[in-house]
């Protein structure tokens, strides 16, 4: 079942998500003048829970002659890391055009043994060709999300740090067997920076 804004609270309050954000935030305080600057939204919603993008870390794919990115012998130097740039409109990463990035949740998870959880994109980044893939945070699995961005645009994008990235989706059901804890999964308990793949 997919779980409401009430049973996100409850769980938040266990744990589950940390910061936490008990409602959709869309506007910031700027430092200093009593004034507001909108942002992409983050926070709770209905039924999910929009996360931010961390500014610790952002790294983005190049070629390197004569190489093939490989899932199973990972070369680090396949990615560069993007300076983080600030501005009026906030603080953000640039992923070239036709490229893929890997950044981090500024959120730390802590998903229930019974709760699956699906992050999907949102629609402000979509709308300029950005994608964020689909990826689930497993029953019982905990730490930072690596989280995945393709620019499909032929134009240089910004992705916001400490904004809204992606939405997170709770489907909760019977006690699985064995939970991502209990199998002792390689990606658990990722920290605050871009987790690389691993076989």
């Amino acid at each position: 079942m997919l779980q409401n804004d009430r049973w996100i609270i409850e769980q938040a309050q266990k744990g589950m998500i940390d910061p936490f954000e008990s409602h959709l935030v869309r506007a910031v305080p700027v430092a200093g003048n009593g004034l507001t600057r909108p942002v992409l939204s983050y926070g709770l919603s209905s039924y999910g829970y929009d996360i931010r993008l961390s500014p610790s870390e952002f790294l983005v794919f190049r070629h390197i002659p004569g190489t093939v990115v490989n899932p199973k012998r990972f070369n680090p130097h396949n990615l560069e890391s993007v300076p983080l740039q600030s501005d009026e409109d906030g603080d953000y990463f640039v992923i070239p055009a036709h490229s893929y990035g890997l950044g981090v949740a500024l959120e730390r998870l802590q998903v229930p043994e019974n709760v699956t959880v699906i992050c999907i994109g949102k629609s402000t980044y979509a709308r300029i060709g950005l994608i964020a893939n689909l990826t689930p945070a497993e029953a019982g699995w905990r730490g930072h999300l690596t989280l995945e961005f393709s620019n499909s645009s032929s134009a240089d994008c910004r992705i916001y740090a400490n904004e809204g990235v992606v939405q997170l989706l709770f489907l909760e059901g019977v006690p699985c067997a064995v939970s991502y804890e209990a199998r002792r999964g390689k990606y658990q308990d990722q920290q605050e920076r871009v987790t690389l793949a691993k076989v």
